[in-house]
């Protein structure tokens, strides 16, 4: 399978040579780590809602673009500068999932790349596989 990278006129994409916002392998769209950023790539600033809101927005029109939806992310990775702070974040994502929501990781990082940015999330979809809900098997402790 070709590796196709996944370019959105919505996210700006970083300097040549550096890194990919979005790969597609198959039906597995990998999104790479965002920040909340203009479209000149500086911080937007807010606190973690503002910041978490964007980010989502930004996955969202990538995986749009690889010709997904929300509802095909199967996996998100989320870093904090201040975890006190995570129902933000969660608030933030309640507003793209729905029903059973993606496996998540969340992480507390001393800094992330420049003060002002408190979140980064990245994220793993998995097209075509029909979505939300998801059927619960086995029972849970």
């Amino acid at each position: 399978m070709a590796i196709q990278q996944i370019i959105s006129p919505e996210v700006t994409e970083p300097a040549p040579g550096t890194w990919s916002n979005c790969l597609r392998v198959g039906d597995t769209v990998y999104i790479a780590g965002l920040t909340a950023r203009d479209k000149h790539l500086a911080p937007t600033g807010g606190g973690e809602y503002a910041q978490a809101r964007l980010i989502f927005e930004r996955i969202q029109h990538l995986v749009t673009a690889a010709g997904g939806s929300m509802q095909d992310v199967v996996k998100i990775n989320m870093y904090l500068t201040r975890i006190e702070h995570r129902e933000e974040v969660w608030r933030a994502r309640r507003e793209f999932f729905q029903g059973a929501f993606p496996v998540a990781t969340l992480v507390e990082v001393s800094s992330l790349a420049q003060p002002e940015i408190l979140v980064e999330i990245e994220a793993v979809a998995v097209l075509n596989q029909g979505g939300r809900p998801a059927q619960q098997v086995g029972g849970g402790a």
